[in-house]
């Protein structure tokens, strides 16, 4: 189990910081935004949790496979490495950290925005000084359900880079194979490993609750 706990904690730790440069932006302009290009991000980004996993882990191969801009034009090759599983997992755990991070920045007082503009603060330092902080409890919330739900990927995971002993094989898909080979003892810890965490993951969101309330 050891082997497979840290593929996922490396590819958890890849698509939690991918999670965080994307989800960041993105949640504070759908939070403004008025218009068609916004519903568009909104319904790009919010799709994958509507998405059969192996939908979603074709569209993936097709962005990531070999006659894609990213090879073609970039040279870079992500399907079957521990990058290509980051980003499967990334594709997953992003819509839930934009949902909850445009809750958060939706609900700053423009007021408060407004009068640290007046003061001469910069779009930069608003955003920083003003609006993050007051939204941390809700951009943290969204950061931890990304990392929870980029922890259980299996499909689309599966599909974009297998599972290779050491770089793919993350828990969900070592327990995937543990209950294939009949292995029972290892199939259990795993699942305890996974079922302890969404419950330390539960009773975190509970706390950021409360301290947003």
């Amino acid at each position: 189990m050891t082997e497979p706990l840290l593929v996922s904690l490396r590819v958890v730790g890849m698509a939690l910081g991918a999670i965080a440069l994307l989800g960041v932006p993105i949640a504070l302009y759908l939070a403004k935004a008025r218009g068609v290009f916004g519903q568009v991000l909104e319904l790009v980004v919010l799709i994958p949790m509507f998405l059969p996993p192996t939908v979603l882990g074709y569209f993936l191969l097709v962005a990531l496979g070999s006659g894609s801009p990213l090879v073609e034009w970039l040279g870079i090759e992500l399907l079957f490495t521990t990058a290509g599983a980051a980003v499967a997992a990334t594709a997953v755990g992003l819509p839930l950290m934009v949902m909850s991070s445009r809750a958060a920045f939706a609900g700053v007082d423009p007021r408060l925005e407004s009068v640290a503009r007046t003061l001469g603060a910069s779009e930069w330092r608003v955003f920083v000084d003003v609006t993050l902080p007051l939204a941390r409890r809700g951009v943290a919330a969204g950061l931890l359900l990304g990392a929870a739900r980029a922890t259980g990927e299996f499909g689309a995971t599966l599909m974009v880079a297998g599972s290779i002993p050491g770089r793919t094989r993350t828990l969900p898909i070592a327990l995937y194979d543990a209950i294939q080979l009949g292995d029972g003892d290892v199939a259990l810890s795993i699942v305890l490993a996974l079922t302890g965490w969404s419950v330390a993951a539960l009773l975190l969101l509970r706390r950021f609750e409360r301290g947003r309330r």
